[in-house]
């Protein structure tokens, strides 16, 4: 561990306690005793009832509601990520959702003058003071330009992002901690936050949102699905105001029991729409819940939240059109290898459970006529088989593979009958001829051209330096032993411990002066020599705590690979 992770840990300490302290009365924290910290260790919850009949997916969600945004983000990020936590964990994760009370309108006016200047209101026919959504980063109210333009502002709360700034270096600070247990060190805590810290404080600036909302817009400019239009000049980093998409959420079109019709040409342009967006555009929306759909006039198609937005480039598409035509194709070999391929493969990995679990994956998917393939069966199942191996995906993959498990449920509570396969399938030949079309050969070997041409111009120049650093003798191969390290240091004092052992027993039994005693005793009959005597004890107590510490660290009969 960093000696640099304890002060980032320990900076907030007020947090820091409040953190473990929820984390241990909910039995989420054993490892927290091996740094004998006082906690009770009854799980209990946030009213002092004993938890002992609940299942640890829900207390981890019972907690990280307890302890505020940042947490709750986090689970919400990790509800997307199966391959890590588990598909139990995953299902148990998205049920979170942020108790918070609104803001009172005076807050809010503080933070628009703030952003937006004293005189903001006189831009603003009515702002309702009564939000229309509360969340735990920002809220939302309803409002009209002077002009008449019905719009929606997003307000970020007052002083969150200092919480959440906190609470991720608490978390940075604790990863390396939580990396050292073996149990959670499976979890790879430190990779975990690092990959997710950057999303979350990417949530906190609305800028990037609106960059998004541009980004998307211009992606379906000539389709009939509606994006909300930022109006620039209302826009910072803590407030985003749009022009409203008028209609009705997902779940409120749905209550009103719509005919099968409707049900069925919305659902066709629902996932023409998300499907489009990850074969022509390499950019999705990656927050599909019914909450964020909405149905607008003659069952057109709204979207709304960009803070989250998935980017495809081309080889993980090249991937994502692999894997279909290898599930299609009944291909085990295959897609074992493109498995393999689609994240970080832990080097131990069980070569022939992978292989028999991919076999009974394409057994089971492989062979289904497409009108009964279902994808989020196939996509949970091939989630699950990630976590299983330790295989981590990339954070975009991840969010991709949520998406369209998202999608698949959406469709599934429009009632309407979806040939998910077969759809995906006519994009992906699509997609497959753009990729081995002439124009796209000719670009590819362009590239290869171009990066040839640049190799061999630097080559002749690198050899000669390189022959030139051997001729004089300077050369050398650096070599980065991390990992080695404790172990060459552990080597190194046993043996200095042997040494000062053995000269100490040399001392002793040569009785090098000045003694301790005369006459007879039990290690000689003249005297014991005080150094070795010294030197005897020092070296056992060193080789004792030696012992004690491979001991703890768990390595003393397990391998360092």
């Amino acid at each position: 561990m960093k000696l640099s992770a304890v002060p980032r840990a320990y900076r907030n300490l007020r947090r820091f306690r409040t953190i473990a302290e929820v984390l241990r009365r909910y039995g989420l924290a054993d490892w927290l005793t091996r740094f004998k910290l006082p906690f009770s260790d009854v799980p209990r919850d946030a009213d002092g009832e004993p938890l002992a009949g609940v299942a640890w997916p829900e207390r981890i969600r019972m907690a990280a509601t307890e302890l505020g945004p940042t947490f709750i983000k986090f689970g919400q990020l990790l509800a997307s990520r199966p391959d890590l936590v588990g598909i139990e964990l995953a299902d148990e994760l998205k049920r979170l959702r942020a108790d918070v009370r609104p803001e009172p309108f005076d807050s809010i006016d503080q933070t628009l003058r703030a952003e937006l200047g004293e005189t903001y209101a006189d831009d603003f026919d009515t702002i309702d003071p009564e939000p229309l959504a509360c969340a735990s980063i920002g809220q939302v109210h309803r409002g009209y330009l002077r002009d008449g333009t019905p719009v929606v502002l997003k307000i970020q709360r007052r002083g969150i992002g200092q919480i959440v700034r906190e609470d991720i270096d608490i978390l940075s600070g604790l990863a390396p901690m939580v990396a050292m247990i073996e149990p959670m060190a499976a979890w790879s805590p430190v990779e975990t936050v690092e990959q997710l810290a950057p999303i979350i404080r990417r949530e906190l600036d609305f800028e990037s949102e609106r960059q998004n909302l541009v980004r998307m817009r211009d992606a379906f400019d000539q389709t009939d699905v509606e994006i909300p239009e930022p109006i620039d000049r209302f826009c910072t980093a803590n407030v985003l105001v749009m022009r409203e998409v008028r209609g009705q959420s997902l779940a409120d079109w749905l209550s009103a029991d719509p005919s099968a019709e409707a049900r069925e040409r919305f659902g066709e342009r629902l996932a023409s729409a998300y499907l489009a967006m990850v074969f022509d555009h390499a950019l999705f929306h990656a927050d599909p819940h019914p909450g964020n759909i909405m149905v607008t006039a003659d069952d057109g198609l709204g979207l709304l939240d960009f803070g989250m937005v998935g980017r495809i480039d081309s080889g993980l598409r090249e991937l994502i059109e692999d894997i279909f035509a290898a599930i299609i194709d009944g291909d085990e070999r295959r897609l074992g290898r493109l498995v393999r391929r689609a994240g970080r493969t832990p080097p131990d990995i069980d070569e022939p459970r992978l292989a028999a679990d991919v076999s009974e994956f394409v057994g089971t998917y492989g062979r289904q006529s497409l009108g009964d393939f279902r994808l989020d069966a196939a996509l949970n199942d091939l989630s699950a088989m990630l976590h299983r191996h330790q295989i981590q995906l990339p954070h975009q993959s991840a969010l991709l593979l949520k998406m369209l498990v998202t999608i698949e449920g959406t469709m599934g509570e429009l009632g309407v009958r979806f040939d998910s396969l077969n759809v995906a399938t006519k994009y992906i030949r699509r997609s497959m001829m753009s990729r081995y079309s002439p124009r796209r050969r000719l670009r590819d070997v362009t590239r290869l051209y171009r990066e040839g041409e640049r190799f061999l111009e630097l080559a002749p120049d690198e050899l000669l330096t390189l022959a030139t650093q051997l001729r004089r003798g300077e050369l050398g191969v650096s070599l980065n032993l991390k990992r080695l390290s404790p172990s060459i240091n552990r080597l190194v004092l046993g043996l200095m411990c042997s040494a000062v052992f053995l000269g100490s027993s040399m001392l002793l039994a040569m009785q090098v002066p000045p003694v301790l005693a005369s006459g007879p005793t039990i290690a000689s009959s003249d005297g014991v020599s005080i150094p070795g005597v010294l030197g005897l004890f020092a070296s056992m107590a060193v080789m004792g705590w030696l012992m004690l510490a491979i001991v703890r660290s768990g390595q003393l009969t397990k391998s360092d690979d």
